[in-house]
């Protein structure tokens, strides 16, 4: 294939930006896995992905501090591009559209789209659930400074927050693989200008705006 045949590639996210994003998702798993060892006795030989049942309890609050850090550090840099405008809301009542790949109807898009940021949001909430419920449980460290029934509460309110949040990252995923492309993002760190076109066309022009500028 020619150079001049290639697609034109945009970068998306940088190095530091993938890894920690994968730092996240590894996390998570691990969080995942661990945790269902915990809440359920059918689940309990998840337990050895971690060195069995001991070995899973002191781990697993652990991992969560630092999926929450992680998370912190990528949303706190993308905290500003997922603020809902007029377009988002419009793209989320043409939702209809969007899973009948009507592209073309949809209003231009941002760096993310109206569900993305309502994903974003929801994560945020989640993430933050988890760590404040799951600091009473921590038995090694914090659960005597609480009430019996306020840890009670606090595990309650975790295996929801978690049973959400598992369900918001496999919606996550599957949006991720059903557009094409997307997951090079994560990847590679690039798109190509067609995609940013058809999906983030708002982003796209910003870019070209500011390319324009800096000449």
């Amino acid at each position: 294939m020619n150079n001049s045949t290639k697609p034109r590639l945009i970068q998306r996210y940088t190095t530091g930006q993938r890894i920690n994003h994968w730092i996240i998702a590894m996390s998570f798993i691990l969080l995942a896995i661990s945790g269902l060892a915990l809440f359920h006795p059918a689940f309990y030989w998840m337990s050895n992905l971690l060195g069995g049942g001991v070995w899973n309890r002191i781990l697993h609050p652990f991992i969560g501090v630092l999926m929450f850090l992680c998370f912190f550090i990528f949303a706190a840099r993308m905290f500003r591009h997922n603020f809902l405008n007029r377009k988002d809301i419009q793209w989320l009542r043409q939702a209809p559209d969007m899973l009948s790949l009507r592209d073309e109807k949809l209003p231009e898009q941002g760096r993310y789209n109206g569900g993305q940021k309502v994903l974003f949001f929801a994560l945020v909430f989640l993430v933050l659930g988890l760590l404040l419920t799951g600091i009473p449980m921590w038995r090694s460290y914090f659960s005597y400074l609480f009430s019996i029934e306020l840890i009670r509460l606090s595990t309650l309110l975790h295996a929801l927050f978690a049973f959400l949040m598992i369900c918001a990252i496999i919606m996550h995923i599957y949006a991720g693989i059903w557009v094409k492309g997307s997951v090079r993002a994560m990847t590679r760190g690039t798109v190509t200008e067609g995609w940013a076109w058809k999906h983030h066309r708002a982003w796209l022009r910003e870019l070209r705006d500011n390319t324009s500028r800096s000449k």
